[in-house]
């Protein structure tokens, strides 16, 4: 069973679109010509697809990874390969004999190492090629990987621009043959004869000129030692692009959704503007309702307060009056309990034994007056 291995951004698996699927199979496609006939180490090997392309032209082959899990993925996946094998093992100490291959192929690999590992690694490289062996190397170049596009990719341990990768190279493979690596759209016309080169142009309707070769954002370097007998030398042009073009296809498709997805948001505008027009029209509808609520509780308030006033007058009236009558009533109450008790007295037999006295009394005052 093939082991599955998850695309991290980084390290290229075999179905992934996009720029980083160009890069990585040019540069396995580019090295062809340098390991044909040869015993081949391919350091960081990741997923073995690159050293199965190698090994279609090559005598042997040889994949060396540091991790378990893609040397075991690669052994399943390419095991119909007979000359083809993977081992586990860190490109700074390479698990291969003195002088056990003729060429070596390392592509990103030299910036995932720690600065004092990549001349460890280098010299790795020295020991494991047999005399007249070829490198072929490839590397980020900083101040366009990195530093023009303000990028930091967390698994660059240690980037190179020109300078110093040639300086670490310097030591064990002074001889040296520089290619820039980089992205590029524009026409191709295929010469039917090889051997009259290339020619590169820019210009617009107006004018053409020769190009100038763009900035590199990766180099590819093929090196060797000082009086080697391998090639270092290459075509002064090489291209590549994926058999179905579906890298074409991919920016179609998203220049597609572009136009699809512009198309969605100006039906959305217009609605938006439908929208917007019609909670005008409701801001307005609400705004009038709102003056005629306002002018109706003006109204309703002047009217309660008339009312309050009219109510307060006649009320001040009916508490007089009430007073008034609640003290009539308690003078008549007064009174009637005066002649209440009058008469409680004068059923009383007290009253009745002083009767006779009180007539006499009286006669004879009014006698006396006589």
């Amino acid at each position: 069973m093939t082991a599955s291995l998850e695309f991290t951004g980084e390290r290229f698996l075999p179905g992934t679109e996009g720029e980083i699927a160009h890069e990585h199979w040019h540069r396995y496609a580019f090295a062809r010509r340098f390991v044909a006939g040869r015993r081949v180490a391919d350091i960081a090997c990741g997923e073995g697809y690159g050293s199965a392309l190698l090994a279609g032209v090559a005598a042997t082959v040889v994949g060396v990874d540091v991790d378990a899990g893609a040397v075991a993925h690669a052994h399943a996946t390419y095991a119909d390969t007979a000359n083809l094998r993977f081992v586990e093992g860190s490109a700074a100490a390479l698990p291969l004999a003195d002088a056990a291959v003729d060429a070596i192929v390392s592509f990103e690999t030299i910036e995932h190492l720690p600065a004092d590992d990549q001349p460890r690694m280098l010299a790795e490289f020295a020991r494991v090629l047999a005399p007249g062996g070829v490198l072929v190397l490839s590397s980020p170049n900083r101040p366009e990987y990195s530093d023009a596009r303000n990028y930091v990719n967390p698994f660059h341990l240690r980037e190179l621009d020109r300078d110093e990768l040639a300086r670490l190279l310097a030591p064990g493979f002074p001889v040296q043959h520089w290619y820039r690596q980089r992205r590029y759209l524009g026409s191709a016309l295929w010469s039917e004869h090889p051997a009259e080169g290339f020619e590169h142009w820019t210009g617009d309707g107006r004018s053409a000129g020769a190009a100038v070769a763009p900035a590199a954002m990766y180099f590819v370097v093929v090196a060797a030692r000082a009086g080697a007998t391998a090639p270092v030398s290459g075509p002064a042009l090489s291209l590549f692009t994926d058999a179905d073009d579906r890298e074409w296809q991919r920016i179609d498709a998203q220049a597609r959704e572009v136009l699809r997805q512009d198309k969605l948001v100006l039906e959305r505008d217009a609605a938006l503007d439908r929208q917007t027009a019609h909670i005008q029209h409701l801001e307005q509808l609400v705004a009038e309702r709102e003056r005629i609520i306002a002018e109706r509780d003006r109204e309703h308030v002047q009217a309660d307060s008339a009312l309050r006033t009219r109510h307060g007058v006649e009320i001040t009236d009916l508490r007089q009056q009430i007073q008034a009558q609640q003290e009539e009533r308690r003078r008549l109450e007064r009174a009637i309990g005066a002649q209440e008790r009058i008469i409680a007295y004068r059923q009383s037999a007290r009253w009745w034994l002083k009767l006779p006295f009180m007539r006499a009394k009286l006669w004879w005052r009014r006698r006396s007056g006589e």
